[in-house]
């Protein structure tokens, strides 16, 4: 968790951020370098999505970024927990100046019920029963998931943040994302804020239908 999540570019707020991207030096280079970057539909970690973050003068933007910290021999790292992100070493600087939010229509999460009594026939394969969710904030459009960021080679990566899940989603996942109000996100990635003191007004109280 969270390892999928949704673009759908009717969204109005969306399709102003993707026009921003678009314009981004950083969308032709990573063009340039073999990596689409996709603007709608299902994505998935390694993907590269937009991103809001600052720029260089320290005004907001919007950026192409691939989802995942990297290590070497190790599948990328797509998550970061808010407990331990402002300790670890992997996280520590991006917390305290490198933060980012991740625009999504709404995020995925799959409910894995606990296995059945009934045993399945010899040599056959046992059923998947995992069910999967469509969540986003109640009453929203825009789904705004808290991440880091850093470079990598001359390329911005980034990890969605996590936390405890609310009571109601509990029984899907032991975590969920950490998610802004929309009217967070600019104090969130800046470069001289305190997250912490942001973490309050993270969103609960979610929407969650099969898909």
């Amino acid at each position: 968790m969270c390892t999928r999540f949704y673009i759908e570019p009717e969204t109005e707020e969306l399709k102003t951020l993707l026009e921003e991207v678009r314009r981004s030096p950083l969308y032709r280079k990573f063009i340039h370098a073999g990596s689409a970057v996709l603007t709608s539909g299902e994505i998935r970690p390694t993907d590269v999505v937009p991103v809001v973050a600052p720029g260089k003068t320290g005004a907001r933007g919007t950026f192409p970024m691939r989802w995942g910290f990297r290590i070497p021999g190790r599948p990328p790292v797509v998550n970061a927990r808010t407990e331990t992100a402002p300790e670890r070493s992997m996280f520590r600087e991006a917390w305290a100046k490198h933060r980012c939010v991740i625009p999504a229509s709404w995020y995925y999460e799959w409910e894995h019920p606990a296995p059945s009594a009934q045993t399945p026939a010899q040599g056959g394969p046992r059923p998947s029963s995992a069910v999967r969710y469509m969540i986003q904030p109640r009453g929203a459009s825009m789904t705004w998931l808290a991440g880091l960021y850093r470079i990598e080679e001359g390329f911005p990566v980034f990890a969605v943040l996590t936390r405890e899940p609310s009571e109601a989603l509990r029984r899907i996942h032991d975590r969920m994302p950490l998610i802004l109000p929309e009217e967070y996100v600019g104090e969130w990635i800046r470069p001289d804020g305190d997250p912490a003191a942001l973490l309050a007004y993270a969103l609960t109280d979610m929407v969650a239908e099969r898909g």
